[in-house]
């Protein structure tokens, strides 16, 4: 099936990012894009024989990157990543009739920064990982690295993931789910062309998100371009019924995120909405927030 105009467009503006970055692990020679989730029911209503593709996981081969919704899958093949994130343990078997090893992972394939313990992604098989995106930044080997705060740098990769979600596939209501399928927020996307003006050293709500203390290094008054949100959170089986309704719901996308990250961007959506006057806080069952672009 032919990609939409808006399909191609976002693909060619990331590979173009890619092409020209040099990610952890060295050079990218080709950046490729995964098709949807529900590609392999399309090549079954499309072809006339049997699927070729049946069974057959896309795996990246060496200098390779697949590119996901939320994610990036490279190869570990080689040896130019260093220093590698500590994988997590697995355990290798050989199969008698052919006598290869194969991959068999234990209960946690989670992909750790040694230096700061934070989950970076997965192991998918034995040279195959996956980043998500919120987790690392690529950066073109012609420019300087700039400080990016944390919370600034999640809402920028997930508001640029929802648009280009709603644009290509116009959906607009998402799940945010962890790596463990557990969801946490339901979101529905409003619109995209928000500008947001907020007085940071007059907030009161500041002190109540201590996590967030690097908006305080702004301007007093700053003015963001910023996407408007509906959310419901559903930590602590909150909302049981309408997660149900939504994960049945064909139009409703999943967007796959550390658990961590989930909790996190829960927190930074609850610190948007407490900053609103208490008249523009809810909109029938669910709260209101910006997300900064």
């Amino acid at each position: 099936m032919a990609a939409t105009a808006a399909e191609t467009r976002i693909f060619l503006e990331v590979r173009r990012q890619l092409q020209s970055a040099l990610l952890i692990l060295g050079k990218l020679l080709r950046v490729l894009p995964l098709p949807s989730e529900n590609w392999e029911a399309l090549v079954g209503e499309w072809c006339c024989h049997p699927d070729p593709f049946a069974n057959k996981p896309l795996h990246p081969q060496e200098n390779d990157c697949f590119i996901g919704d939320s994610f990036f899958l490279v190869n570990l093949r080689t040896s130019l990543w260093q220093p590698r994130p500590e994988l997590s343990p697995v355990e290798m078997c050989c199969v008698s009739s052919d006598n290869h090893c194969k991959l068999e992972p234990k209960a946690n394939t989670k992909v750790i920064c040694k230096r700061c313990k934070v989950m970076l992604g997965e192991t998918m098989s034995s040279e195959t990982t996956k980043f998500y995106m919120t987790e690392i930044i690529i950066q073109s080997s012609e420019r300087s690295f700039p400080i990016i705060p944390r919370s600034r740098f999640v809402q920028s990769v997930i508001t640029q993931c929802l648009v280009q979600l709603s644009s290509a596939r116009s959906t607009f209501r998402f799940r945010i789910q962890g790596q463990d399928d557990k969801v946490y927020i339901l979101l529905w996307l409003l619109n995209s062309d928000s500008l947001v003006i907020e007085s940071l050293r007059n907030s009161k709500y500041i002190k109540k998100f201590p996590l967030l203390e690097d908006t305080l290094k702004a301007d007093s008054s700053s003015a963001w371009s910023a996407i408007k949100v509906l959310y419901q959170p559903c930590i602590k089986s909150r909302n049981e019924r309408l997660v149900s309704l939504w994960e049945s719901d064909i139009s409703v996308h999943p967007l796959t995120l550390p658990s961590a990250t989930c909790l996190e961007l829960l927190l930074i959506l609850s610190r948007s909405n407490a900053n609103l006057p208490s008249s523009l806080r809810h909109m029938n069952s669910f709260q209101v927030a910006f997300l900064k672009m």
